[in-house]
């Protein structure tokens, strides 16, 4: 296993993204996407009781996969904070991801 697959596959990290309303989102890291010198991660929305997704919509959402990409950069207080990356860094993260797969799967 390299370096870069074993940093994809450290422990497990709860990630809770809240939206413009104040309602909180759990996602779990399952992994990150180096792209260049910037670090990416691919968030997966935990949906059960103790996290549920909280919308009230009825609309079913609850059993859709929900997957997120989010650019890993540090604040200023030196913490880890996930932001959503420009439509030109998504188009990098999907290459990088798609050539970590088709890596994967060869070996």
């Amino acid at each position: 296993m390299s370096d870069k697959e074993k940093d994809m596959q450290d422990e497990d990290v709860m990630v809770v993204m809240t939206d413009e309303e104040g309602n909180e989102y759990y996602y779990q890291e399952e992994m990150i996407i180096p792209v260049g010198d910037q670090r990416y991660a691919l968030l997966v929305g935990i949906h059960d009781e103790e996290h549920e997704h909280g919308c009230g919509c009825g609309c079913g959402c609850e059993d859709d996969e929900d997957v997120l990409i989010a650019k890993i950069v540090i604040n200023d207080e030196g913490e880890e904070e996930y932001i959503e990356p420009t439509d030109e860094e998504f188009e990098a993260v999907q290459k990088a991801y798609d050539a970590l797969v088709e890596e994967s799967e060869k070996e």
